[in-house]
């Protein structure tokens, strides 16, 4: 296991991490050395990675680092893992294999990708198609339009659009099979929020009492903190640099979805990287969603079910789960957010915000 790329011992009051672009806010404060240990690993998932591990109290200075040490490696470990397996960027992935192959080829796929897709059919479900892990085939339409500077025809989505249904992605014990030609898997709205939880769960076994896991901006948080009851979390604006809203939240997870960092400019005109899967087209309405849910996996998958589902899709949000939708022209934005999210806000956006019926 490779070692990770330590930052100095820090004790820590507060973690602030920036959603879309993570942000490393944290400075060191008297007490104990080895009170939190962070890293950095360099460029997983394709863009950056940030990690703390905070040792148990009762542990000896010695002791505590080695925790923290070995919490940070497995951390490391897992998000790589998961990138391996589940990455279509990857040419030797499983997910790539399976991409490859022929229809009515059983591809095996190890338990975790498995695990994935069948979350992924679920999510399917509870979106009514919003999120859809089969519409590889409009992503990469639009990616291509995105380096040609011309905008797919009509024709050319629908045939995209054929070649994207999960009804033909048949999913065995040890096996997954496409019944169809022209199906492809893109685990991008599922794979990171699933990898941060794997690290989350490495890093608890490894015996970190706290910590935090964040991929892009992605993140989940765990256990208390040193010296304070909750985790800040600062939220990025989708309209240029700056503070969108900071939160306080519990132990749980933070992603975020928009069409900020990642686009396709075609004739001047920017289009968001995110496709809803029952047009083709990619979306409009919503330049960011932030969801706050008990595990990244389900936060990754609603934050991108919203950047498509836009407000009407707030009253499917499962229990346990609270959003912010940034809506409305650049020049005159607005938001609208659950009780429960507006409720863990210490400093809002600067534009009106409603409050979501659910």
């Amino acid at each position: 296991m490779r070692a990770p790329r330590l930052s100095a011992p820090l004790a820590i009051a507060a973690l602030a991490a920036l959603a879309g672009l993570a942000a490393w806010q944290a400075g060191p404060l008297p007490g104990p050395p080895n009170a939190a240990l962070g890293a950095e690993p360099e460029r997983i998932m394709g863009t950056s990675c940030r990690l703390l591990a905070v040792p148990p109290r009762e542990a000896s200075a010695e002791e505590a680092q080695a925790i923290a040490i070995r919490a940070l490696a497995e951390a490391e470990a897992a998000l790589r893992a998961v990138e391996a397996e589940m990455s279509a960027f990857i040419e030797g992935s499983p997910i790539s294999r399976l991409n490859r192959a022929p229809a009515g080829q059983a591809v095996r796929l190890p338990p975790a990708a498995l695990e994935v897709l069948r979350a992924s059919a679920a999510a399917a479900r509870a979106t009514d198609g919003a999120f859809d892990v089969t519409c590889r085939p409009l992503l990469e339409l639009w990616r291509a339009a995105g380096k040609s500077g011309r905008a797919p025809v009509p024709a050319e989505v629908a045939a995209a659009r054929a070649h994207s249904t999960l009804a033909a992605l048949e999913l065995g014990a040890t096996t997954a099979t496409k019944a169809a030609p022209g199906l492809e898997v893109d685990l991008g709205g599922i794979a990171k929020g699933y990898a941060i939880d794997q690290a989350t769960a490495r890093m608890r076994a490894a015996g970190a009492s706290a910590g935090l896991v964040d991929v892009g901006g992605d993140l989940r948080v765990f256990g208390a903190p040193p010296r304070a009851d909750r985790w800040d979390v600062r939220v990025r604006s989708p309209f240029g640099e700056g503070t969108l809203v900071t939160l306080r939240v519990p132990p749980s997870a933070v992603c975020t979805s928009g069409d900020y960092f990642r686009y396709v400019l075609i004739g001047g005109r920017r289009y968001s990287h995110i496709v809803d899967p029952r047009t083709g087209y990619p979306t409009t309405p919503v330049h960011s969603a932030t969801v706050i849910a008990p595990d990244a996996m389900s936060a990754d998958v609603w934050a991108t079910a919203l950047s498509v589902l836009g407000e009407p899709g707030l009253r499917r949000l499962p229990a346990g789960h609270e959003a912010l939708l940034v809506l409305g022209e650049p020049a005159a934005p607005r938001a609208v957010a659950t009780a429960g999210f507006l409720a863990l806000v210490v400093k809002g956006p600067p534009f009106p915000v409603t409050t979501a019926p659910r």
